[in-house]
């Protein structure tokens, strides 16, 4: 069984409305994970697909499973057909590209999505892997051009300066050791501003965090945002 499944079920896929595991029950999971991102529903959003997305998207119900995902549906969810004028409803302001060329992830089920929320503006780019599994491999934001190996979990702390705790030992160090020492870190990364005032922390997880630690993270770095 290939590393990046963790089940059968996996394989087999999720129960979703819609086609395609990839390119419909993935494509809420990328809509969600952008949404966990920004914070909630984006204002305004552009979509551009590359590769067979780009290709495939009206039918397979790409469109409507992104926005679904952002709006926090489940894939199964009866509203997930209806999502994009839900959505539009709602005042969010929605556009769909088909790209050409080839992604600029290096997966064929790629979707960039191009979001605003208030004043927060973010791209994500994320692809569709298989059995409704995704990776968000690259993702900008206040500057930053954070790169990431693309598995869920994945944790962001973003710090405003280069505090210390109370024991001197840097803030990013101390929540890499918490993660470590459950078990769960596979990589981290610090990204820092040009101007060395600020950063963010991206930690690539092995496995979801228990509610527990993420509770103790939270105590220390309230700017933290998780995607399981």
């Amino acid at each position: 069984m290939p590393g990046e499944y963790k089940s059968v079920f996996d394989i087999i896929g999720p129960v979703m409305v819609g086609p395609s595991s990839s390119h419909t029950a993935g494509a809420v999971a990328i809509g969600r994970a952008a949404r966990h991102l920004i914070g909630g529903l984006p204002q305004s959003v552009r979509i551009d697909y590359y590769e067979s997305f780009a290709q495939t998207h009206l039918g397979h119900g790409t469109d409507y499973a992104i926005v679904s995902g952002l709006l926090g549906y489940a894939p199964d969810d009866g509203r997930v057909p209806q999502a994009v004028s839900i959505a539009r409803d709602q005042g969010v302001h929605i556009e769909f590209c088909e790209k050409e060329g080839p992604s600029p992830i290096g997966h064929p089920n790629t979707a960039v999505l191009h979001m605003q929320r208030q004043q927060r503006k973010m791209t994500i780019y994320g692809c569709s892997i298989g059995g409704g599994i995704v990776e968000i491999r690259r993702i900008q934001m206040a500057g930053y051009d954070l790169q990431t190996e693309g598995m869920l979990p994945l944790l962001l702390v973003e710090e405003m300066d280069q505090s210390l705790s109370n024991d001197g030992q840097d803030k990013g160090d101390r929540i890499a050791d918490s993660i470590r020492a459950a078990g769960a870190l596979r990589q981290s990364n610090t990204y820092r501003s040009g101007d060395g005032n600020s950063s963010i922390h991206v930690y690539d997880l092995d496995k979801p965090l228990l509610p527990e630690l993420l509770q103790q993270i939270s105590r220390y770095a309230p700017n933290m945002i998780y995607i399981n």
